[in-house]
């Protein structure tokens, strides 16, 4: 269990720490420290921040609940669709001219704390069987 709480604190600091920069600059780091296009329009951005840090803050319920280590199975899921999908974008999908910086870095960051969710949920599913 100490792996995965360990996994799901990781996870709660990471998404709500960019949760939070999203949300009071999203054009700062969007154009200025990424280099992606400008939008007219930050608000989706902003909503993206909110989601994070509520899922952070459940990340960290769950993280003080040894009998529900099974809900860590969604903070996978979410990591694990984002790596996918940022992924793909930084293989695919980046215009010319645009940074692929940010993509990587999301990228990457997400395959590792997937990796560290599942290792941990392994490891709990092993102390803690379900049922």
């Amino acid at each position: 269990m100490t792996v995965l709480r360990r996994a799901l604190q990781a996870f709660a600091a990471i998404w709500a720490g960019c949760g939070v920069v999203l949300m009071l600059a999203p054009r700062w780091v969007l154009v200025t420290a990424f280099d992606q296009p400008a939008y007219p329009d930050y608000t989706y951005v902003r909503v993206t921040g909110a989601t994070s840090i509520t899922l952070a803050m459940l990340a960290v319920i769950v993280s003080r609940h040894e009998d529900a280590w099974w809900w860590s199975m969604a903070f996978a899921i979410a990591t694990g669709l984002s790596a996918t999908l940022t992924l793909l974008h930084a293989l695919l999908a980046v215009p010319e001219g645009e940074s692929s910086l940010l993509w990587w870095l999301f990228a990457g960051t997400s395959v590792l704390l997937t990796a560290w969710l599942v290792i941990g949920l392994t490891r709990a599913s092993q102390e803690h069987p379900i049922g």
